[in-house]
């Protein structure tokens, strides 16, 4: 198959699973359901289309549970084959989650071949582009972490079944990233420096007014676990706040999330369930109970 062939919006072959697929979409890697070669800068791969959905659905997240990951799996090739192919070739690793799964993250080697493989530098209205992420950040926290990919799938259902279209998934560390580049602005090539932001409240609430996140007058900033950017029916451009609540961050912190507008996902193990009223996915326990 011709690289012409590969992941770029416009090619007239793409099944509509990968047409609408935000992570691959502006990566030139494979998409049928053949292995062919992926290149970084020195290495070459052997991955289809499904893999590749998984390698950049991981990077995307930082961490999904083996059990979600397989489910891109939609040919005949098993999904453990798959993610063990993967991590063969040094491209993901896996750490244990509980008694049935497995938290899945890309190496430094996997985010390199997605960075490598970037058709374009943004996307088709100058807009920024999808971030990727290497390594366990927060081991402590996979339960909740792989539960934000469980809360998108439900966000993105909902906004494709609107006739939207996601663009692309903002993690919280990408915000708060932002939000500290901005109070430490300032500062920088300054030997005088406290380290302290120099910024005043009014300065902070104008800044997240501007990235349309919820904030207290004292200058608060509220951060969700993640930001769905997304076009809607119309080709207008929104965002959705997703918020997982798991059992130890209920009462305040569930009440604060939800008067900040975040869709808020109640968690209870390794489960997740959003907005709606559905028993949600049998095997993976999801139950719906937006908060």
């Amino acid at each position: 198959m011709s690289r012409g062939s590969r992941g770029g919006a416009s090619a007239p072959d793409r099944p509509d699973r990968e047409s609408r697929d935000p992570f691959t979409r502006d990566l030139d890697l494979p998409v049928g359901r053949e292995r062919e070669c992926a290149r970084d800068l020195d290495r070459v791969y052997d991955i289809d289309g499904s893999e590749a959905r998984m390698l950049a659905t991981v990077g995307a997240f930082r961490v999904v549970g083996e059990r979600d990951l397989g489910a891109l799996r939609d040919d005949a090739r098993k999904p453990h084959q798959s993610i063990r192919h993967l991590e063969d070739s040094g491209l993901i690793s896996r750490s244990p989650l509980d008694a049935n799964d497995r938290a899945v993250v890309l190496t430094d080697r996997g985010r390199d071949l997605l960075e490598a493989n970037r058709a374009v530098p943004h996307d088709d209205r100058g807009r920024a582009r999808q971030e990727f992420y290497a390594g366990l950040r927060k081991p402590r926290e996979l339960t909740h972490d792989v539960n934000v990919y469980r809360a998108y799938e439900r966000a993105e259902q909902r906004i494709r079944d609107g006739g939207g279209r996601v663009r692309r998934v903002v993690l919280d560390y990408e915000m708060k990233r932002d939000y500290q580049r901005f109070l430490h602005e300032r500062n920088r090539g300054r030997g005088d420096c406290d380290g302290r932001p120099d910024r005043d409240p009014a300065e902070i609430v104008r800044w997240a007014q501007e990235h349309q996140l919820p904030h207290e007058p004292d200058g608060h900033v509220h951060f969700p676990d993640a930001r769905v950017e997304y076009d809607d029916r119309h080709g207008r451009p929104c965002v959705e706040d997703l918020e997982v609540v798991t059992p130890h961050y209920r009462g305040t912190h569930a009440g604060g999330a939800a008067k900040s507008g975040f869709t808020c996902y109640a968690s209870s193990g390794c489960s997740v369930g959003g907005r709606g009223g559905g028993k949600g996915r049998r095997g993976r326990g999801l139950a719906e109970d937006l908060l």
